[in-house]
């Protein structure tokens, strides 16, 4: 009795696709392939990844979209400038963190999260209402409960912050703000040093920003978050290698 042969799975060219992506990506953000320089041909490139020109040229479309490279007909693809890049983008963000090794991205990263976050506390401030007040209010206690368990308690930080965004009304800030916090707290270089009584600290600095949105206090507001991040990150930093 004859069986009938079963074809061998094949990754969905979609993924296959996007692993290429990534790693050109990468190339891109660790100066691999440098701003101003031609990108390999298309030939090149499909040789050695292994795939299809196809695969190759949809990449090139969609390095274009995120503004790292630049194709031009008859003379074709070059880097772009870092000024250029959509740094917001996800998998740009990411390969960011990922290859930071002077920690200058997530300085910049952290520098920026405090003032955008100091502005949405203090638009909390104004706008506070008994149900947000009541989720920060929440979000605290947790922390409270949870200062023994890391996993836990940043899961419960991270809840705060969300909910101060939530209240800020401003659903653009919003989103860059989660994407900014998102991928911190993807790189252990961000999360991983955590100094004697550092969580104590961060749930001190927590309830300072909780009591002045609820107070409507927004310069304390602005103030309490900015620091906050500002000082948590110092905390949790690598020190300088001399």
């Amino acid at each position: 009795m004859s069986t009938s042969m079963q074809p061998r799975a094949r990754a969905p060219i979609e993924r296959i696709g996007l692993t290429v992506l990534r790693e050109i990506v990468e190339a891109i953000v660790t100066g691999e392939y440098p701003p101003d320089a031609p990108m390999p041909t298309e030939s090149v490139l499909s040789e050695q990844f292994g795939v299809s020109r196809t695969v190759v040229r949809e990449s090139m479309k969609r390095l274009q979209e995120k503004g790292l490279v630049t194709v031009a007909q008859g003379r074709g693809t070059s880097i772009n400038p870092r000024t250029s890049w959509n740094v917001l983008d996800p998998l740009v963000i990411e390969a960011l963190v990922q290859n930071d090794e002077t920690l200058k991205v997530l300085d910049d990263l952290s520098a920026t999260r405090a003032s955008l976050e100091a502005e949405m506390a203090s638009a909390a401030a104004r706008n506070r209402d008994d149900h947000g007040i009541e989720t920060l209010r929440e979000a605290l206690a947790v922390m409270t409960e949870t200062i023994s368990d890391s996993a836990a308690f940043r899961e419960a930080d991270v809840r705060f912050h969300h909910a101060v965004m939530a209240l800020s009304g401003n659903a653009l800030a919003e989103n860059i703000a989660r994407v900014l916090l998102g991928h911190a707290l993807g790189s252990d270089r961000f999360t991983g040093h955590d100094p004697a009584h550092s969580f104590e600290l961060t749930l001190s600095e927590h309830e300072r920003i909780a009591d002045a949105i609820a107070a409507g206090e927004h310069d304390a507001a602005h103030s309490a978050m900015h620091s906050h991040i500002v000082d948590s990150w110092e905390r949790r930093r690598e020190p300088e290698i001399d």
